[in-house]
């Protein structure tokens, strides 16, 4: 295989695999977050990821972004995908809010992608847009059989829905604002500079909370994997995706992502499969494919 087949090659494994890690996120919840209130371990896995990114930059004579625009820029999309988003999610499950039903409202982000570029004047199609809902439909079977699974049994407050909303919200215009506002860098420093802006806004967060963090094996397994899959491989992989794609494309991807956390559950936990959850995974893989599927 040539050097360019083998880059076309990886390419399109880049979206199978950003899925694949991306679910591990509530995974590593059940582990971890009993063990540490959200914003201090938030706050914790931004600063070790930094630590992280640091050498490698430094080892690689990697060039940060260059003019000062860019800079706010990165920022920006740091407060919204770093810490709006994972800040609110991981807040409102530990303010009472089941993963189901979380999960099925951030589902909503590329509905919302959809509908901002088609008020924009942005092309999306009558089949991306049966693709949206077939894709919705599909998540909604998901999760539908998980309500009740929640921390405090799916318990609804105007507190932790407005914590989620936050999180679609911020999710949904961090990506836009990255695809038309950031210009293409290296992903390690634009990381960087991305996880900075959010520890800015999360560690003030942790020094409020009562609760301290409990260190131990599930704890430690958690923050690992949170730095060195999600932050490191997830949010990298997502900042080239968004880079090379199109922001429906992309976020249709997020579809995937509650199938795919209720398949890794049935295997590493024994979680029953329904099937109500293989409808609609399979659902859910076509309404992706639609959206993803280049037009005539």
């Amino acid at each position: 295989m040539t050097p360019s087949a083998q880059q076309a090659a990886l390419v399109r494994a880049m979206p199978v695999v950003f899925v694949l890690i991306w679910s591990t996120g509530f995974i590593v919840a059940r582990y971890g977050m009993p063990h540490a209130p959200p914003f201090s371990f938030l706050a914790t896995r931004f600063a070790l990821s930094i630590l992280c990114f640091l050498p490698w930059i430094w080892m690689a004579g990697v060039r940060w972004p260059t003019s000062r625009q860019q800079w706010l820029h990165l920022g920006a999309t740091g407060v919204l995908m770093h810490a709006g988003y994972l800040g609110g999610v991981w807040a409102a499950v530990k303010a009472g809010m089941g993963s189901g039903l979380s999960a099925l409202i951030v589902g909503l982000q590329p509905v919302l992608t959809a509908i901002w570029l088609s008020s924009r004047g942005g092309q999306v199609t009558v089949r991306q847009w049966q693709g949206l809902v077939l894709g919705f439909a599909g998540l909604v079977l998901v999760v539908s059989g998980k309500f009740g699974h929640g921390s405090a049994g799916d318990l609804v407050t105007p507190l932790n829905l407005s914590l989620i909303v936050l999180a679609l919200l911020s999710i949904t215009a961090g990506t836009l604002y990255q695809k038309h506002f950031v210009e293409a860098c290296d992903v390690r420093s634009a990381s960087v500079v991305q996880l900075a802006s959010a520890l800015l806004v999360t560690l003030p967060l942790a020094l409020t909370e009562p609760e301290l963090m409990t260190w131990n094996t599930q704890l430690i397994g958690s923050m690992a994997w949170s730095v060195l899959a999600l932050t490191l491989g997830g949010s990298s992989l997502l900042y080239m995706l968004l880079q090379r794609g199109a922001a429906t494309a992309m976020t249709s991807l997020f579809y995937m992502v509650p199938p795919t956390t209720a398949l890794m559950a049935w295997f590493l936990f024994a979680e029953p499969l329904s099937v109500l959850t293989l409808a609609g995974t399979a659902i859910t893989a076509v309404g992706v494919a639609l959206v993803l599927r280049a037009p005539r």
